[in-house]
């Protein structure tokens, strides 16, 4: 894995921990960390570690973070399926995470 993609996927466990992490049910948040095993299970469990310093606390910049590295995900040799996957269950979390 080359550090562009291992920096990417950092920054998309990260801000999925942090989502799941502040999420406002454990439903949510359990969305939130299926998406974080998924994306860990299509790396084969080959992932650097979560770094959630100087991460924003709005959920929105957060989810934008987190869509953007995913998206990013495509150009490092990610099956798009897999990324669209992804993203729907993001799109799914985010759902329940609403009050």
């Amino acid at each position: 894995m080359l550090l562009s993609h291992a920096r990417t996927l950092c920054d998309a466990r990260s801000a999925l921990a942090v989502l799941a992490d502040r999420a406002i049910s454990s439903d949510a948040s359990s969305a939130y960390e299926q998406v974080l095993i998924t994306l860990d299970v299509i790396h084969g469990d080959e992932a650097p570690a979560i770094d959630t310093y100087g991460l924003p606390e709005e959920h929105d910049r957060l989810l934008a973070i987190a869509s953007t590295a995913l998206e990013r995900l495509k150009s490092h040799g990610v099956d798009d399926l897999h990324v669209e996957l992804l993203l729907a269950m993001l799109d799914d979390a985010t759902e329940l995470d609403v009050i």
